[in-house]
């Protein structure tokens, strides 16, 4: 039995966009889960309480014949028959009081008896859109470890959300795996399907979960293609985007792969929080 599994245990699947949802990756991953499974929104957190309104504005929307504000929340997302075991949270990583947070939504998933999250994101990195999306996996448990053959972070430094929220999790006993891709930071203003679909294809592995991906590859090649046309006009982003894949080349022959993508990821936080500091 795993405790990720769909079939035998009943894990939570995590994302929250913003900063730690690059190219939408992490939460149109999430997102195929709760459609697949036809989840329903069930509990979600009030939201002046964990949201600055400045930071995320809230938007204004058409329903119905009408205007309404759509608010910047997070929702955990239940299953609508008792034969689902999956579950999703999904929602804007808040602007504060970041411990409550995660606390609200532990107490909801112990009284929901989950057996694993999975905690999934997407960075901008220096990483080539022309070769296939490395995905890492961390955990802090040691069970998981040996479970998913996946190593425990050596990163220190700053973090967002996921990382609060794996840490509380391991806290309250629930055990936890977080799962992480690289979007190439050249093409940061577009949704990434390749990325996203490599995300989805971790889940699949992770939870057993029977994910249809037709539709995400064929939106993955026309992306790289689109990619491919843009790169084509410009020198210095051809030239550049060579240099990566040299660097990428070189990583994967010496079987540097999960390094390589873990020492990006501490970078990205480690330049965030200086542009931060500036």
């Amino acid at each position: 039995m795993s405790m990720f599994s769909v079939q035998s245990g009943r894990p939570l699947v995590v994302a929250f966009e913003g900063w730690n949802d690059a190219g939408e990756a992490a939460s149109t991953a999430v997102r195929a889960i709760i459609d697949r499974y036809n989840l329903v929104q069930g509990f979600g957190v009030e939201t002046e309480l964990f949201y600055d309104y400045q930071l995320v504005r809230p938007t204004i929307e058409f329903a119905d014949d009408s205007r309404r504000i759509a608010w910047p929340t997070t929702s955990l997302f239940v299953p609508a028959d008792l034969t689902t075991r999956v579950h999703a949270l999904l929602g804007t990583e808040p602007s504060r009081s970041w411990p409550t947070f995660a606390a609200t939504f532990l107490d909801e998933a112990l009284a929901a008896d989950i057996t694993g999250i999975i905690v999934v994101g997407s960075m901008l990195a220096d990483v080539p859109h022309s070769r296939p999306i490395e995905v890492t996996r961390t955990s802090d448990n040691a069970d998981v470890r040996k479970l998913l053959g996946c190593e425990r972070s050596q990163y220190e430094g700053p973090i967002g959300i996921p990382t609060v929220f794996a840490q509380f999790a391991e806290q309250v006993g629930i055990p936890t795996v977080a799962v992480w891709a690289s979007v190439p930071h050249y093409v940061h203003n577009s949704p990434s399907p390749k990325v996203a679909l490599a995300l989805v294809e971790a889940l699949k592995d992770i939870t057993h979960a029977d994910l249809d991906t037709v539709e995400l590859a064929a939106a993955a090649i026309e992306w790289e293609k689109s990619v491919n046309e843009m790169a084509g006009s410009d020198d210095d982003m051809s030239e550049y985007i060579a240099q990566l894949e040299e660097q990428r080349d070189t990583a994967n022959s010496e079987e540097a792969s999960g390094d390589a993508i873990a020492e990006e990821f501490e970078r990205f936080l480690r330049d965030t929080e200086e542009g931060d500091s500036r």
